[in-house]
């Protein structure tokens, strides 16, 4: 029962699109097992750019289908003018499967996305504004919306209707916001929306093992990344869901037994958005100069990403989190300018060295990264195809990073574009 998941092993960004859509070759389904849009996706294929926020990167290959599994928060405007955009440029969407069990995101989740980050002032936590958190707020207090729900008008109306008994004198008397009226959104979501997203809606779960069960190769996708889950990430700045490789399991609806391989993908740096702690991060020109050379800037938001050096004690625990079997390592090639390259290897904090991320997050805020440094390349890797173009000192910096997190790197990204990776032998 051949399935692999590929995951964020920092805290997003890292490149996971471009290499779920280079391992899509050999499946049959792509599954997207979390998250919502907040979490974007940019592929470059012969040339082309495609920027993806929902569906799953396999889209790109007409053999796949892409599932949106029951683990994710759906706008369903945002996925059918996805679908929109993809057709319209010649991307064939007719094998998108969405879960009747995925929650609804609704207007009502986004307004009170957008007023408690601003009334959290200095303290906000930098979310997207895109009403993910508050959805999956609902679908924890079972007070959520379902996919199917769009398919019985009766029971649609009764649940909106008991949300907004609470939501509505909540948004007016606390942040003088009107929320919509159960009319006004059932109009919307049961008249336009539920017809057009119909075509989509299945059993996503049956699907996912009917495919194993047969011996096909299923792909799952996560979002976000390994520091941004909400139980192991750097609280309360994290996502609201599980993007290590277990929340596969309860985001698709698979056991563990039917997984044989976790790839972890990570920058040669490291980035994030938005607030929480990054002991690595840079402030200088040279984090200036990776923001320009790595084009660091959120595909959904546009926000600038906070650049450090990578940094190996992150990557340590995320290969215990996630069971990794094995690295990519993807833009190598925006470290082609600089004389040196550095790695975190330890943190120091109160005269202790600690080689494990700790696990009080007030000592994380305090630590003093622990370098290697590593003279650069000096060389152009962006044409780099085989093990052979690439100079003796990356093989170096990479033979260095793969002891310090003790798996196999076995790809390494040397430009945006589909093909211009390296494949390691083991």
């Amino acid at each position: 029962m051949p399935a692999t998941i590929i995951v964020g092993t920092q805290w997003g960004d890292e490149g996971k699109g471009r290499f779920t859509d280079l391992f899509a070759k050999e499946m049959h389904l792509v599954v997207r097992y979390q998250g919502g849009h907040n979490a974007g996706h940019t592929l470059v294929v012969d040339g082309e750019t495609f920027a993806l926020q929902l569906i799953p990167s396999g889209v790109l290959y007409s053999h796949i289908t892409p599932v949106i599994g029951n683990g994710v928060v759906v706008d369903p405007k945002v996925l059918l003018d996805e679908v929109s955009m993809l057709e319209e440029r010649g991307v064939d969407c007719s094998k998108l499967k969405v879960s009747g069990n995925a929650h609804l995101i609704l207007p009502y989740h986004q307004l009170i996305d957008r007023v408690t980050e601003r009334h959290l002032g200095k303290n906000a936590l930098g979310t997207t504004k895109r009403g993910i958190g508050p959805a999956y707020a609902d679908k924890a207090a079972r007070v959520g919306i379902r996919v199917q729900d769009l398919y019985d008008p009766k029971m649609f109306r009764e649940k909106l209707t008991l949300v907004l008994k609470d939501k509505a004198p909540m948004l007016a008397k606390v942040y003088n916001q009107l929320s919509p009226t159960v009319d006004e959104i059932a109009d919307v979501y049961l008249n336009d929306l539920a017809p057009r997203l119909e075509p989509y809606v299945a059993d996503t779960v049956n699907l996912v093992h009917e495919a194993l069960e047969a011996g096909q190769h299923v792909l799952f996708e996560g979002a976000q990344a390994t520091f941004l889950d909400l139980d192991h990430g750097t609280y309360p700045f994290v996502t609201s869901s599980n993007p290590i490789a277990g929340g596969a399991g309860p985001g698709a609806g698979v056991g563990p037994r039917h997984i044989d391989r976790v790839i972890g993908v990570a920058k040669a740096y490291v980035t994030r958005v938005g607030a929480g702690p990054f002991p690595t991060e840079l402030f200088d020109e040279t984090g200036a100069a990776i923001v320009e050379r790595g084009h660091e800037f959120g595909t959904n938001t546009g926000r600038q990403r906070r650049p450090g050096w990578f940094d190996a004690v992150m990557l340590r625990h995320a290969v215990r989190l996630n069971s990794l079997s094995e690295l990519a390592i993807t833009k190598l090639d925006v470290l082609d300018a600089f004389d040196e390259v550095k790695v975190c290897v330890a943190y120091e904090v109160d005269g202790k060295r600690l080689r494990h991320l700790p696990d009080n997050q007030s000592v994380l805020h305090r630590v003093t990264p622990v370098y290697e440094t590593f003279p650069g390349w000096g060389g152009d890797l962006s044409g780099a195809t085989e093990p052979g173009d690439l100079p003796v000192r990356v093989h170096d910096y990479v033979a260095f990073l793969q002891d310090q997190v003790g798996v196999p790197i076995r790809l390494l990204g040397v430009g945006p574009g589909r093909d211009q990776y390296v494949q390691l032998r083991a």
